[in-house]
């Protein structure tokens, strides 16, 4: 067969063209880049609007179980309990359990920081440290803070000592093993630049880890709150008053002993509200402040 005379071979393909098109292009601002949004689909956008809708449909949920359970003793109305928990503000009762929560909370939130960063000092200074912290955590972290409240009690009597002690040992294992945790990742260049300038012991910790770890020391920072938290409603529930004065788990202990119902979910609720606000004022500003700003986000 031969070959040569391709074009007997192979048949010929129809290839279409495509005429050419032009479009009118308008000049630079007489139409918007991207057509905006329905205004509903805005509002929908926002997440403070999309949390208020569920918290919406969750209490809806709530009055609807609790009008049909009917029984007012073991599950208040969601209306019942906005009523006490106002009633409550407006009395200054709950304000001021709420105040000598926060107080108690801060001092040994406080304390347990400045153990941890302590500690984590500590460790990254010398392999004595680290084992010192590595122990102290395996056997310590897990143990509950409330645990330790007889103890506790024993030790320091029943004053603000007391709790001041559980709340340093829920606060100080968690927020050292993050601390810890966040050193460790940082980058080896940092650490050679830092002893090239001579820094060490305080000065290497202020100036170049705690900047590096900022992202793992935050989120320790937070879970050592919500720990610390935790641990002073369960003291107090268990604790009671001291010197006269009650937090917010004295207030609902109490009302649950004189079976007004509403008022322990307007605590409860209390709980939650001060658990909120602190996350957003604080520790969502301060990331805001440090960790976004400085582009450290991890």
């Amino acid at each position: 067969m031969n070959i040569g005379n391709v074009s007997e071979v192979v048949p010929k393909v129809f290839v279409p063209v495509r005429p050419d098109i032009e479009y009118a292009v308008s000049p630079p601002g007489e139409e918007p880049a991207s057509l905006p949004l329905p205004w509903l689909r805005r509002i929908w956008a926002m997440d403070t609007v999309r949390r208020g809708v569920l918290l919406g449909s969750l209490a809806l949920l709530w009055e609807v179980v609790a009008r049909r359970q009917g029984n007012d003793l073991m599950l208040p109305t969601a209306l019942q309990t906005l009523h006490a928990l106002v009633a409550g503000l407006a009395s200054g009762e709950l304000v001021k359990a709420m105040g000598h929560s926060l107080w108690v909370l801060a001092q040994g939130w406080a304390l347990g920081v400045l153990g941890a960063l302590v500690l984590t000092s500590v460790a990254v200074s010398s392999r004595i440290g680290r084992d010192l912290l590595s122990t102290l955590t395996a056997m310590l972290n897990p143990l509950p803070a409330i645990a330790l409240l007889p103890l506790a009690m024993l030790w320091f009597g029943l004053g603000m000592g007391s709790l001041r002690f559980v709340l340093i040992h829920s606060v100080v294992w968690s927020v050292a093993l993050a601390c810890h945790a966040g050193f460790q990742t940082v980058p080896e260049t940092l650490r050679m630049t830092g002893r090239n300038y001579g820094l060490k012991g305080v000065r290497y910790v202020l100036y170049i880890l705690l900047p590096s770890a900022l992202p793992s020391i935050l989120s320790g920072l937070r879970i050592g709150w919500a720990f610390a938290w935790r641990t002073l409603i369960a003291a107090e529930l268990v604790f009671g008053a001291t010197s006269g004065q009650g937090g917010l788990g004295w207030y609902i202990f109490y009302n649950r002993n004189e079976l007004n119902t509403d008022k322990v979910f307007a605590g409860l609720l209390m709980v939650i509200g001060v658990g909120l606000l602190v996350e957003m004022l604080v520790f969502n500003m301060l990331e805001r402040v440090t960790v976004r700003r400085w582009g450290t986000q991890s």
